[in-house]
């Protein structure tokens, strides 16, 4: 139970307690070779231990549960070039219309709007943009119009003359895999399938939940033959998630929202787990799993109708609920899909999760080593305490690489 005063406590959390030095030559600008290759820190109570990647299936109980987010990262970063020469890069965000929802707005025939980072912003007037394209053998011409520009972002308009092509394959077309900004190079071909997940299914993200890009294939196998169940959620990672905190405290911080899926078998695995041990691969998964509870806890009191799953940054802090169990909770969705059909979970989260959080779906956790001053930092130290900067001293002290591209950490509360 979060009390009054851990919220208290949460609030006045200074970001800089979240510091460290990173330098510049430990972040990753390139993946390992071989994705399983990259490094392992494993992180325990009674100290750290190092391993390769590949060899995660050894420090896992056996009895455990798996879950996977397998968001795909779209092509959202476009380059556009004025009869001038002045290049403007545009960066898909989020679509505005005609649909919000993520993976009905990638089917969407031509024309669409969508909220966007423009780069070269001021050498961008009114005048429309144009990238002759080549699909499917024949040419076909993308255009763009910046409608308004507010609180530093744009809504530009696409539209494309075959329309019956989609937003999504406009993108595989025309547009480039979005890396992060401390990665600093050009995007190139191998980052299409190496900046991904070998699971990825569902287009949406614009950075990649990067402690699933360890996995391969004969991993999950090895996983699959040590009994150990493999389950699915979708967070479509949104460029919010690179933010620094830039307030002093966490109390003045406003998190992103992102747009999750469950399915109805992910969540009677959950329900029916047994003594199985639940870990997240990533935090994205984490806080996923985590607002799938706060959800169902919120259905337990029955003072609101809900069309969809909504949880808020301070909902599990604020929310005077009753004591709600995960059965609880779980069960309280299922019937929740059950009264509308509902085959999938879908609706958005923006929850923070900080020191003091008490933790519902999540007995180990499988994450890569973030950016100083971040709410993914934060998300670790409520899940570990003070024990990530032993473990951040250790990888910059042994040669750990750092970020997307950098290796990973398997931390036990």
């Amino acid at each position: 139970m979060i009390t009054t005063t851990h919220f208290s406590l949460l609030q006045e959390i200074k970001i800089e307690a979240y510091d460290y030095e990173l330098p510049p030559q430990k972040i990753a600008w390139y993946p390992v070779n071989q994705r399983d290759a990259s490094k392992l820190l494993i992180s325990t109570p009674q100290g750290i231990t190092e391993a390769t990647f590949s060899q995660i299936t050894d420090f896992l109980p056996s009895e455990s549960l798996l879950i996977f987010n397998e968001t795909k990262v779209v092509q959202a970063r476009l380059q556009f070039y004025k009869a001038s020469g002045a290049r403007i890069e545009i960066f898909c965000l989020e679509p505005l219309a005609p649909f919000t929802e993520i993976q009905t707005a990638f089917i969407q025939p031509s024309p669409v709007t969508w909220k966007c980072l423009v780069g070269n912003s001021r050498r961008w007037k009114e005048e429309e943009l144009k990238m002759e394209l080549s699909i499917y053998g024949e040419e076909t011409m993308l255009r763009v119009r910046r409608q308004r520009k507010h609180d530093g972002y744009s809504e530009v308009e696409f539209w494309w003359d075959k329309k019956e092509l989609s937003f999504s394959e406009i993108l595989e077309a025309a547009g480039e895999i979005p890396l992060p900004p401390y990665i600093r190079r050009e995007a190139e071909e191998d980052d299409k399938t190496r900046y991904q997940t070998v699971y990825a299914r569902h287009n949406g993200s614009v950075a990649a939940p990067t402690a699933g890009l360890h996995f391969t294939k004969s991993v999950l196998q090895q996983l699959e033959k040590a009994g150990i169940q493999q389950h699915h959620v979708t967070l479509h990672v949104g460029a919010g998630t690179f933010k620094p905190v830039s307030s002093e405290k966490i109390k003045e911080h406003t998190m992103h929202t992102e747009q999750i899926m469950v399915q109805k078998a992910t969540i009677e695995a959950l329900l029916h787990r047994g003594n199985k041990k639940i870990i997240p691969v990533g935090t994205t998964t984490a806080r996923t799993l985590e607002s799938i509870y706060w959800f169902g806890a919120k259905l337990c009191t029955g003072t609101k109708v809900y069309t969809q799953l909504q949880v808020n940054q301070w909902d599990p802090y604020t929310l005077q609920l009753q004591e709600v169990d995960n059965e609880q909770s779980l069960n309280a969705i299922l019937q929740f899909m059950a009264n509308k059909g509902l085959e999938t979970l879908q609706g958005e989260t923006s929850l923070l999760i900080g020191p003091g959080y008490h933790w519902h779906f999540a007995d180990a956790l499988i994450t890569n080593f973030h950016q100083p001053r971040s709410t993914l930092l934060l998300l670790v130290s409520a899940f570990i305490g003070n024990r990530w900067k032993t473990a951040y001293d250790y990888a910059l002290a042994n040669d750990f690489r750092f970020l997307s591209f950098g290796d990973s950490c398997l931390f036990f509360p």
